[in-house]
């Protein structure tokens, strides 16, 4: 049942940024979408690539053991770029904390800090964190993030299954997590409350903006002057966040379709329309 992209009318042109942020690949969970994330890595070129934590599920892991051939090559691909002359850095999660014992540090090409500030071409200055931190139900009550991990867990695998009688049918891919995360009051407070705690922190720090992973939420938002991207996840929504040559911002979905999703401007990408 694992995803392959479609690839009507040839190979897709190689797109060109000067940085990319991803976060919450989750490999070693059956519910990461690798074949997507594959597709998009072959099909770009960057100065910059961020991974903006729990790229590898050490979670999921320490459960069962999972790791298709899929998997190996994401980390095969990101190597590949490392040693291609990309900027690679790597800022561990929550769910591959163990890593930032490591902070400071470089392998394989790769850089690993716990945050580290990055800044855009037309220089604003964006804090870059995985933003667990910041999660008061972490901190509050780790039984609860553990019931919570579970229902999340089911959530994903039903999702697998609706999406493959989805590509049956025809229909497009649809995430069951993200659609009850705009409807469930307690997560749309939750959400809130963590975008605005981010955008605080920006703000305290004198910076223009924040880039963080961690809720599954993709989103670009001006929140309070501050400029707060969450670069979404590869297990629900499928979402990258983008910076062009000029600066601009911009979400990208990158599923059976392709498509702008948010963006700071009007972003002249070859691969849809902006939602």
């Amino acid at each position: 049942m694992s995803p392959t992209p479609s690839r009507p009318g040839g190979p897709t042109p190689v797109l060109r940024f000067r940085s990319v942020f991803i976060s919450d690949v989750h490999l070693g969970f059956r519910g990461c979408s690798a074949d997507y994330l594959l597709d998009f890595l072959h099909s770009i070129q960057t100065d910059n690539l961020y991974l903006v934590g729990d790229i590898i599920d050490l979670w999921s892991l320490k459960r069962a053991f999972f790791w298709p051939q899929e998997h190996n090559n994401v980390i095969r691909t990101i190597l590949g770029k490392a040693k291609a002359g990309t900027r690679v850095i790597y800022i561990p999660g929550n769910h591959d904390s163990v890593f930032r014992d490591y902070a400071g540090m470089v392998f394989g090409n790769v850089e690993i800090h716990r945050e580290i500030v990055h800044e855009n071409v037309d220089g604003r200055r964006f804090l870059v964190l995985h933003g667990d931190e910041f999660d008061s139900v972490i901190k509050a009550s780790p039984l609860l993030e553990a019931l919570g991990n579970r229902a999340y867990a089911f959530i994903l695998r039903l999702n697998r299954y609706v999406n493959f009688f989805r590509r049956r049918f025809g229909f497009p891919y649809w995430s069951i997590a993200a659609f009850l995360k705009h409807k469930v009051k307690n997560a749309v407070n939750y959400i809130s409350n963590f975008e605005r705690a981010l955008a605080d922190e920006a703000k305290r720090r004198n910076l223009d903006g924040v880039i963080c992973g961690h809720i599954h939420r993709a989103e670009i938002a001006d929140i309070g002057g501050i400029t707060y991207c969450n670069d979404g996840d590869w297990v629900e929504s499928c979402t990258v966040l983008t910076e062009d040559d000029q600066g601009r911002m911009a979400l990208l979905r990158w599923t059976e379709q392709q498509q702008v999703v948010a963006h700071t401007e009007v972003v002249p990408l070859p691969i849809g329309q902006a939602a």
